[in-house]
């Protein structure tokens, strides 16, 4: 960790920084407590426009209220003219109704292609205003300043963007990726235990992804049930922040690699989207990991002894290692997921914790997937979602 300085005015006292170089934008990610206060000099640093002038700060009513005044402050100290908006908190409202008021809002405002869509929330406000900012104009700069711990260590570094359609979740979007990322750990302290508890699923898919010294840190000490301090927790969130750029690096849009990422989401994304988003992204994802490996222990892809390990600390976090729902419908839903090709799905299957495998496969085998892995005998009854 190490002072940051931007224009010689030092931002927070242990800031991370980490560099994202995707093909079509590089930008930095900081890390950091108690930096929204800084934040409109890192903003004025960070788009592309010396003559911005106007940034349009968008949130949600839940973190409006907690941090909107303070990152306004900022902004107007570094020479920005503020208009803000927020909308009713919740994946619900991540809908074109939302999209379509925000695009408003931009227009009457009269932001140019010189100026700034700052996004002060979590997932579904970074989604919304990245999608909000490459629409308007074919594309004005994005600032993401996520606030939840799920946004900080996945949405909100990558450039994807997206509402949400009647057919399922994050079907209609753009890659957009952002100017920079502000990350302020101070946020989480005003985190619900249960929003808090829904963010670590991501934190634990990245961990069996391609960090087995997290992943053993989390069975060591759950991120639940310890008091994590600001540093350890930018130092976790940093690692997460890391895998997942090496990733977008490599493959921004998609065509490969990235499908990796989509660990615990083929199933994950269709529970969500089956009980009308009523259940965490993040415990989807744990239930939806949890149901991918069991279904692949089922067609011999894997080990029991993986499967055990993997639910063993996702249990420990709290989170779903099942679902309830109806197969049929799970499997239309996961039918319709977005990486889908023609009549293929990709699978993420972990091999061991660090490394996973992709299985293309016909809908057949996904079908037989989601009845061996979800509602299983062998699943605690307890922690179904």
């Amino acid at each position: 960790m190490s002072d940051v300085k931007i224009s010689g005015v030092q931002v927070g006292t242990h800031t991370r920084i980490i560099d994202v170089q995707a093909t079509s934008a590089s930008y930095t990610v900081f890390i950091g407590a108690h930096i929204l206060e800084h934040a409109g000099k890192l903003v004025r640093e960070s788009v592309r426009s010396a003559d911005a002038t106007k940034a349009y700060l968008v949130s949600d009513t839940n973190v409006e209220p907690l941090y909107a005044a303070t990152v306004e402050k900022s902004l107007v100290a570094a020479g920005f003219t503020v208009y803000t908006h927020n909308f009713a908190a919740g994946e619900a409202s991540k809908r074109i109704n939302t999209l379509s008021d925000l695009l408003e809002g931009l227009a009457q405002a009269g932001l140019s292609r010189k100026d700034v869509v700052v996004a002060l929330g979590g997932g579904v406000v970074g989604d919304i205003a990245g999608l909000a900012a490459g629409l308007y104009l074919r594309g004005i700069d994005v600032i993401q300043m996520p606030t939840s711990l799920l946004a900080m260590v996945d949405s909100s570094v990558g450039g994807k963007t997206a509402i949400d359609l009647e057919a399922g979740k994050n079907l209609a979007g753009v890659f957009l990726q952002p100017r920079a990322v502000i990350a302020d750990v101070s946020c989480l302290d005003t985190l619900s235990a249960e929003l808090f508890r829904d963010s670590c699923g991501e934190v634990i898919k990245h961990a069996v992804l391609a960090d087995p010294t997290l992943f053993s840190q989390l069975s060591a000490k759950a991120l639940t049930q310890h008091n994590y301090t600001h540093d350890e927790l930018i130092d976790i969130i940093a690692r997460n922040i890391t895998i997942k750029r090496d990733v977008v690096q490599a493959d921004e849009t998609e065509e490969g690699l990235r499908q990796v990422l989509n660990l615990g989401h083929t199933i994950g994304h269709a529970i969500e989207a089956a009980s009308h988003f009523e259940l965490g992204h993040g415990s989807c994802v744990a239930a939806g990991l949890c149901c991918m490996v069991r279904g692949a222990v089922g067609l011999g892809w894997c080990t029991p002894q993986l499967l055990d390990t993997i639910e063993t600390v996702v249990a420990a976090h709290g989170l779903p290692t099942d679902t309830a729902l109806d197969h049929d419908v799970l499997f239309t839903y996961a039918c319709r997921d977005k990486k889908r090709l023609s009549d293929k799905a990709h699978l993420v299957v972990p091999t061991k914790i660090g490394h996973v495998t992709i299985k293309t496969v016909g809908t057949d085998i996904l079908k037989q997937v989601i009845d061996k892995g979800c509602l299983s005998a062998s699943a605690p009854s307890s922690t179904n979602a």
